[in-house]
């Protein structure tokens, strides 16, 4: 396998998303032609959902699914010229289906494609798939908020 396009302590340079909830573990290309990102996740057995999303039978909720490649989407924005590091939030996911079960001991694929990015919104397909087989396709459109729309976070000065 040849090295990462970025590694985990890349991806944290560039997304606020820590452990547990940082659900990529390698970006390992990038198109700006195409406008595609492809990242890879280790689904692991020790994953924080495992022991309640289903005891004895674990299964990746969905919406994890979608988060990674939101996290994925989140890459693809930052590394973009003029983005930086300013936070984008879910505005709509549409057309999200579901069609394969991923369980831990499997790598699932994030591949995302910008349909559009503006200076405050955008929109990108998404797939994760596991051994070429597609487990979830969505839609995401994400908004970036006016710095003063944030949370602060605990402990800062007002």
């Amino acid at each position: 396998m040849s090295a990462p396009l970025l590694d985990q302590a890349g991806i944290e340079a560039l997304i606020p998303h820590r452990a547990p909830f940082l659900l990529l573990d390698r970006i390992v290309s990038e198109d700006r032609a195409t406008q595609t990102l492809i990242a890879e996740l280790d689904v692991r057995p020790d994953a924080f959902w495992t022991p309640g999303h289903f005891p004895g039978m674990p299964i990746m909720p969905g919406v994890l699914q979608v988060e990674a490649l939101a996290q994925a989407m989140a890459v693809y924005v930052a590394r973009t010229e003029g983005f930086g590091n300013r936070l984008g939030v879910f505005a709509k996911i549409e057309e999200c289906r579901f069609t394969r079960m991923v369980v831990p001991g499997e790598m699932l694929r994030l591949e995302i494609q910008m349909l559009k990015l503006g200076s405050r919104m955008g929109t990108a397909k998404g797939t994760a798939s596991v051994d070429g087989a597609a487990a979830c396709t969505v839609t995401i459109t994400f908004v970036i908020p006016p710095e003063s729309a944030l949370p602060r976070p605990a402990g800062s000065a007002e």
